[in-house]
This record gives C-alpha cells, structure tokens and sequence, in this order.
C-alpha cells in the first residue's frame, strides 16, 4: 500500500508512520489528534476512494497522507459510504498492527464520515456512526468531518 504526502510524494506505510512519529517528537508537550476518513468519487467506469489520515498538532498546523483504492463503479449511495467506512476502520486496524499507537503517546483519535444531515447520507448516519462507534472509535460527521468531506475529497478527482 502507497501513501502520498504533499511535499515528500510517494511513502510506504513505514515510511509514512516514521514521518508522523518524527513529526510528533518533534514537538512532544504539544496535543495531538489523529483523524482518519475516507470519500469516494463514482465515475462512468470506475470508483474512486481516498482515505486521508491528519495527524493535528492543535492550534500549530498538521501533517496529512492519503492512499486511493480504484474499484468498479458503485452506483449505490450506501454501498459507497459503508465501503468508505470500512475503509477508514480497516486503516487503523492496520496501523494497530504496524505498532503505530505503541510508540509511547496516546493520542485522541477520530474517524470522520463523508455523511451529513443534508442531502440522501441523512439517512446514513445512524447507522455508520453505530458502527464506528460500536468498535470503539470518536465519529464526526459534516460540517466536523474534514478529513473525508474536505481533504479526501480533495483526491478523489
């Protein structure tokens, strides 16, 4: 799995935990807060999700990476967010394994759903914000869910 980040490109998921261990180290009294979301984007033959991960150095500036995943185009509304959520979950039970959370810092986290109380995602939020919920986890949804309603978005076009 390749991760991208603005100014270094291309990072490996080792890679890209050492930068955000490095990035917190560097400033180790401040607070922190790690948001992970993911959006999608359905063109004619393709569906496009993103899944952002923001490490937040509060009041200082933050530090983000973001991976895509192409699959079929999925036409279904919910199919596609309950993939996004599945998507972000399944990121941090990975960075769980990799021994991301281990390096001594403990640090709020939150996932955030690309859905809102406009519009069809409505509908949704009961439903994915139990789940995330269910498993442990912080949701936010619009207008708090700028990792997926803003900085993945931004990269699924």
């Amino acid at each position: 799995m390749n991760f991208f980040h603005p100014r270094h490109g291309r990072r490996s998921l080792a890679q890209m935990i050492s930068d955000i261990q490095a990035y917190i180290h560097e400033e180790p009294t401040a607070n922190y807060k790690i948001v992970i979301g993911t959006d999608s984007q359905t063109r004619e033959k393709e569906t496009i999700f993103v899944t952002a991960i923001i490490v937040q150095r509060i009041g200082k500036g933050a530090i983000f990476y973001y991976t895509k995943k192409r699959h079929k185009a999925m036409r279904e509304l919910r199919y596609r967010i309950y993939r996004e959520t599945e998507y972000s979950l399944e990121f941090v039970e990975l960075l769980k394994k990799k021994g991301f959370f281990g390096f001594g810092v403990n640090i709020p986290m939150e996932i955030h759903l690309d859905v809102g109380q406009q519009g069809e995602t409505r509908k949704l939020i009961q439903e994915v914000v139990g789940w995330v919920t269910a498993v442990g986890y912080t949701a936010k949804i619009k207008p708090e869910s700028f990792a997926a309603s803003a900085v993945a978005d931004r990269f699924t076009k």
